[in-house]
């Protein structure tokens, strides 16, 4: 940082009040969760557009979401291993060039079938850039203190995307429901140019866990085909029973994979950290009600309250200003009360919102609806940036992608069942609300339990290391 002359010091040069430029690797970041978010959230609204275009009843609008949820979540684990091992600067770069060919793909997509398949592979390049995303901003920064900033900074963006997703949505869908996966495309570039602009990354060489990957890809597929085929077809079906039964075989395979590979992909060490499995059931937690409610709500409105696409996308808009508005001051306010009391406050009201909107009557006034949504907007910026940051600090530099890949792998996998068990739930029930409703209680045990869970955390305020003297805890 450029320094001023001061009289008070005889020429020394002090540092200047002016605010540094944020760094080309934290807007690459940025722009990275942003789209990546975005596309986990934007298709919603336009389910019923996609239906009516391409066919398919709620099974294949299931897919259509779980499928970029299953593979972003199924290849996390390896994506974050790639990142440590190419750098994080390559593998960005990697994944941002595979996530515009498939939004192109998913944009141009013919079928229902064909849509599906290129929403897998673009879940897998989502899943290639988030550890990276997190990779460049820990390199980029060494305090704590701006570390925590930057992800304060990183969790905007996908604070922007999630809240402001349904609108964006409903906006395209008035033109084109293709353009939900077009948008994608300029992004993208922008990202890539920037991207040249970054230093090169640290990487070390890790054989990757073929063993791993394999049983992680089936077990999550497993489960997650077992869950949307059960609200069609019953719990004791065998098209339920099989997959169900292959995903906890698979399961089985890759914990001993893990335990006894040589080169895992969750090294032993991350999952012994005390910080390393409460990070995981938090961001599990948070996506059942983060992905959930975009889900059912905007099924909810068009179906039963017969909004369009664009009412629908604004019946979201209180939930995306309160998050705007909340997410620059997360860095503050983890400073001033430490992580545990917003990670913990944060899931406790999002909890509570999906109770009051399980309880609310199916005709009351959709202004009431909206506000209490609100309470699920609160929650994004109070428990994920403290919870990526206490994850950051709590793991040595080179395992920053492999920590990445873990934690957000549990993001997904929470946001993936829930779809599947929410969209079960849907078919199951003889009517829409009792599913909604069901679907609501469940989201809100599992978020109390996640609170319950941050009750362990260190009550930590970051701090500068020229303050401390010495390397954060």
């Amino acid at each position: 940082m450029s320094g001023v002359e001061s009289p008070r010091t005889g020429g020394r040069s002090t540092p200047s009040r002016i605010r540094p430029r944020p760094s080309p690797a934290v807007v690459v970041a940025v722009l990275a969760f942003f789209v990546v978010t975005l596309d986990a959230v934007v298709v919603n609204v336009a389910l019923p557009s996609i239906r009516e275009s391409l066919g398919g009843g709620i099974q294949g609008l299931q897919w259509v979401v779980d499928g970029y949820a299953l593979m972003f979540a199924a290849t996390l684990l390896t994506a974050g291993s790639l990142s440590d091992r190419f750098g994080a600067k390559r593998a960005m770069g990697y994944g941002i060039t595979l996530f515009v060919l498939t939004s192109a793909a998913c944009g141009l997509a013919p079928t229902l079938g064909l849509l599906v398949l290129s929403r897998l592979l673009q879940g897998a390049a989502a899943a290639i850039m988030m550890p990276s995303s997190m990779a460049l901003i820990g390199q980029a920064h060494d305090d704590p203190v701006r570390r925590a900033r930057a992800v304060a900074a990183w969790a905007t963006g996908g604070a922007v995307a999630s809240s402001s997703g349904p609108l964006i949505g409903g906006l395209l869908t008035l033109v084109d429901w293709r353009l939900v996966f077009l948008v994608n495309l300029p992004v993208g570039i922008a990202g890539l140019l920037l991207l040249r602009r970054t230093t090169p990354s640290p990487h070390s060489r890790v054989p990757l866990d073929v063993a791993g990957q394999v049983t992680a890809v089936i077990a999550m597929g497993g489960l997650t085909y077992a869950v949307i085929d059960a609200g069609e077809e019953g719990i004791g079906a065998p098209r339920v029973v099989v997959p169900f039964v292959v995903a906890v075989v698979a399961a089985a395979g890759f914990v001993v994979s893990q335990a006894r590979g040589s080169h895992p992909m969750v090294p032993l060490s991350l999952v012994r950290s005390p910080t390393m499995p409460t990070a995981m059931v938090i961001g599990f937690s948070f996506m059942v009600g983060f992905y959930g409610v975009p889900f059912l709500f905007s099924l909810y409105f068009q179906q039963v309250r017969t909004l369009t696409p664009l009412a629908t996308g604004l019946a979201f808009m209180p939930m995306m200003v309160v998050g705007l508005v909340l997410s620059p001051f997360a860095a503050v306010i983890v400073e001033r009360l430490g992580s545990r009391i917003p990670i913990v406050g944060g899931l406790g009201l999002m909890a509570l919102g999906l109770v009051c909107l399980a309880i609310l009557a199916p005709t009351a006034p959709l202004w009431v609806v909206s506000a209490l949504m609100v309470l699920i907007g609160l929650g994004g910026p109070l428990t994920m940036p403290p919870t990526v940051a206490v994850l950051l600090n709590s793991v040595p530099s080179r395992l920053a992608g492999t920590a990445s890949g873990v934690f957000n792998t549990s993001r997904q996998v929470g946001g993936a069942l829930a779809i599947a068990l929410f969209g079960a739930l849907l078919a199951d029930s003889s009517s829409f609300v009792g599913g909604l409703r069901s679907s609501l209680l469940i989201g809100a045990a599992v978020l109390l339990a996640a609170a319950v869970a941050a009750v362990r955390l260190p009550r930590v305020r970051p701090r500068s290391r020229a303050a401390e003297g010495s390397t954060p805890t």
